[in-house]
């Protein structure tokens, strides 16, 4: 059974920084991606970051490009989101994903496993 857990979200002034995480359990996905996502209501759930997990390669949505870091920490079998220059459209609960199948995913589709979200919100 594989889970992923996040946490790390919270209420954050405008400008302000936050490192969300996500613990992933049951097997390990040192050949896939992982992938952040963010679902803001009454909207579509969103790419946001997506990380190779055996060589690092990331790919960002152009709207957090130079903003948000995505990482991994192999031993710990987690990757993190660091989110910095946070500004009140970044308000959405958040969603680690995994394994993505292909290079670098985009597409929610691709992910099988989710984890429960974790809010940020973001006030101007």
């Amino acid at each position: 059974q594989v889970q992923l857990v996040e946490s790390g979200g919270g209420l954050v002034q405008a400008g302000g920084s936050l490192r969300l995480s996500c613990a992933v359990s049951g097997r390990t996905f040192s050949t896939y991606s992982m992938g952040w996502f963010r679902q803001a209501p009454g909207k579509e759930r969103e790419f946001v970051a997506v990380i190779m997990w055996s060589t690092g390669v990331t790919s960002y949505a152009d709207s957090v490009k130079g903003r948000f870091t995505i990482s991994r920490d192999n031993a710990k079998n987690t990757v993190y989101l660091q989110m910095d220059s946070l500004k009140p459209e970044d308000t959405a609960v958040y969603y680690c994903a995994g394994p993505g199948s292909g290079y670098l995913p985009r597409r929610t589709s691709a992910y099988p496993y989710w984890g429960q979200g974790t809010q940020v919100t973001v006030s101007s």
